[in-house]
């Protein structure tokens, strides 16, 4: 992660410093626990100076240490805001019975993703009540660029707004994910032709997915079916794609979009 010096806007505003630290942490941390020398290598920050700021979140419940376990974890208000963010949230709210329908209907994992940086985030899950089914977590994030999430929401913008989200050289998931910008700007080609993305084991072997977009202005979110391939006839594959296609027409009726 960049050093302070590198958080100022264009405009010439200078985030408060100590604002600006804490939200370093918290972001570092949500990729999994640290130890204080971890942190300090990877935000480039004294020890000396993230010592008491790591113990006044704590003191606050924004982290915690368990047991002689020297890593710090994020505590239990950070998963309270987490929460209430995907609580709230208008878009999240409207799919929900959408997804609802789309997870009972096919049997299989479905998803609502929303596009941040060159990430997908997962704001919501419909587990498949299968026993072989994707696991996956809400609020985890995989690059966009490996994903039928990510790829629908791509697809969804011209080819120079897609590099300049991107960083290169891309990372490669599995031996399927593309590191390349020729294979995959071809396959968001194919995407914007055929109006639905596919993650063929380009995020995790054996499993493939269906993404399409929620209609609307900026075209931030979208929803996907994700089904292990032993589990994937040429016939049901057709069947996922016209319901996830179906849900996206009910989702472009839905008065979030109308008033958007």
């Amino acid at each position: 992660m960049a050093s302070e010096s590198a958080h100022v806007e264009l405009d010439g505003f200078r985030p408060v410093k100590s604002a600006d630290r804490t939200l370093d942490v918290l972001e570092a941390l949500a990729g999994g626990p640290c130890t204080l020398s971890e942190l300090s290598r990877r935000l480039n920050v004294p020890k000396s100076s993230l010592h008491g700021l790591l113990r006044t979140l704590t003191t606050r419940g924004w982290l915690q240490t368990a047991g002689g376990d020297t890593r710090f974890r994020l505590g239990l208000r950070a998963v309270r805001v987490a929460t209430a963010f995907v609580d709230s949230d208008e878009v999240v709210a409207r799919a929900a019975p959408v997804l609802d329908r789309l997870a009972g209907q096919t049997g299989e994992t479905v998803q609502q993703g929303r596009l941040d940086g060159d990430d997908v985030i997962y704001l919501a899950k419909r587990d498949s009540p299968h026993p072989v089914r994707l696991i996956s977590t809400i609020g985890s994030r995989l690059p966009a660029h490996a994903t039928a999430l990510g790829k629908a929401l791509l697809a969804a913008r011209d080819d120079e707004t897609v590099r300049a989200l991107l960083r290169f050289p891309l990372a490669g998931l599995t031996a399927q994910t593309h590191t390349e910008w020729a294979s995959l700007a071809a396959d968001l080609a194919v995407v914007r032709r055929r109006g639905y993305a596919i993650d063929d084991c380009e995020a995790t072997d054996g499993l493939r997915c269906f993404a399409v977009t929620i209609p609307g202005g900026e075209t931030t979110d979208a929803v996907s079916i994700s089904v292990p391939t032993f589990r994937l006839s040429e016939s049901r594959e057709t069947e996922l794609v016209a319901a996830l296609l179906d849900a996206q027409a009910e989702l472009g009726r839905s008065p979030l979009h109308r008033t958007r």
